[in-house]
């Protein structure tokens, strides 16, 4: 196999020559992509590694490469100036299509710095005792995971932002698409979008005038403010509702590691085997020669943590259940549920805090039946339902 990363080369290749996965007549891979991505993407990626490649070519109607290596996520998630965020997939879905994750060029850096300081360590140490206040309950007997997940982060998320206050009935409305298929999360709703930012104006105002200590309280008076709060909300409830579905159901099947000395190693790999960021991208602002092949301006350049975080090459055993492997260091990016760079998820130690919590205040669980096949949208969730039983 040839070294995975960049090298010169006076006559690249042209992205023809990338493998790729079978196609089908008249739509190349549009139709796979679609309606089963997953095995698409491995697919491309055992073609990949058989060549000796870390990068596959997707006939997308526009050229695309995905790539999987430690040295592809690097070059990909460090360097801003090629790879724009403006032109990836979230610029299409409502819900991500503004604030800090469309923002490129030196003026990212300048915006996160204006928003760490609401998710950081210290604030949201501040914030637990309100998300302590809201933790729910676990059903006594038999209930569905992901259903009882998808309240309780809803709840804790309201109580973080909030503070509580978010009308419940509207908060469930908007967030509530992004959990059905693609094109569903797509979809313009003008008329809810608009009754969502009125409510946040409202509470806004009271952070303004009256102070406060949730998020919303430390992102309101930013220029921005109100859209960081409903993208980043929306960027946060999907990802850590199906995160703590798969925890609770890896829990449920393997009890021994239910305690709150395992959780962290628990949940580490929960999102090594479950990122619900499965797949990334970014569009390529300029050329870029990778391992000999031209990769063009304008391309989509994608990056697949699901890929890297089950690749044979790097993982012992990828696809089984292990938390034992979080006892050593794993390979330097290959494992990035959050992302990873300048650009590392906003709110990795807010989903982390809340999931946490959870996992200590359940009792022993037994998995009862269910179906665990990950089914990817814009995030990656459980095909459902998990049934749990409290014992």
């Amino acid at each position: 196999m040839v070294s995975r990363g960049t090298r010169p080369n006076p006559r690249p290749a042209s992205l023809s020559a990338l493998p790729e996965p079978p196609t089908r007549p008249g739509n190349g891979h549009l139709q796979d992509w679609a309606l089963a991505p997953l095995p698409l993407i491995e697919n491309g990626a055992r073609r990949a590694r058989a060549a000796g490649s870390d990068v596959f070519r997707l006939r997308l109607g526009l050229p695309a490469v995905v790539g999987f290596s430690p040295a592809w996520n690097r070059r990909l998630l460090g360097d801003l100036n090629t790879f724009r965020s403006a032109g990836g997939f979230s610029a299409v879905v409502p819900y991500l299509a503004g604030g800090v994750i469309l923002t490129d060029g030196p003026a990212h850096r300048r915006r996160r710095q204006t928003i760490n300081p609401g998710f950081g360590r210290a604030h949201l140490e501040a914030l637990r005792g309100r998300t302590h206040a809201a933790l729910p309950a676990a059903p006594d007997g038999e209930f569905d995971a992901l259903s009882w997940a998808d309240g309780a982060v809803l709840r804790l998320l309201n109580a973080a932002y909030f503070g509580g206050e978010f009308n419940p009935r509207l908060l469930h409305a908007f967030l509530a698409p992004l959990r059905r298929p693609f094109p569903v999360p797509a979809l313009p709703r003008p008329l809810l979008f608009l009754q969502v930012d009125a409510e946040l104006r409202r509470l806004a105002t009271r952070r303004l005038t009256g102070g406060g200590d949730d998020l919303l309280a430390v992102l309101a008076p930013l220029p921005g403010g109100l859209e960081e709060t409903r993208v980043s909300l929306a960027a946060a409830h999907d990802t850590t509702t199906h995160a703590l579905a798969y925890a609770l159901w890896h829990l449920a099947r393997h009890p021994q590691w239910h305690a709150p000395e395992h959780h962290a190693a628990v949940l580490k790999e929960t999102l090594r085997l479950h990122p619900p960021g499965w797949m990334g991208s970014r569009r390529l602002s300029r050329d870029l020669e990778w391992n000999g092949v031209r990769l063009p301006r304008g391309a989509l350049a994608l990056y697949a943590p699901y890929l890297s975080a089950r690749d044979p090459e790097l993982w012992e055993g990828p696809t089984a259940f292990r938390p034992e492997r979080w006892e050593h260091k794993p390979p330097a990016w290959a494992y990035l549920p959050f992302g990873g760079g300048e650009r590392l998820c906003l709110g990795m130690h807010l989903a982390q805090m809340l999931i946490l919590d959870v996992l200590s205040a359940l009792p022993s669980l037994r998995a009862v039946r269910g179906d665990d096949t990950p089914v990817p949208g814009i995030t990656l969730g459980p095909r459902g339902p998990l049934v749990v039983k409290s014992v």
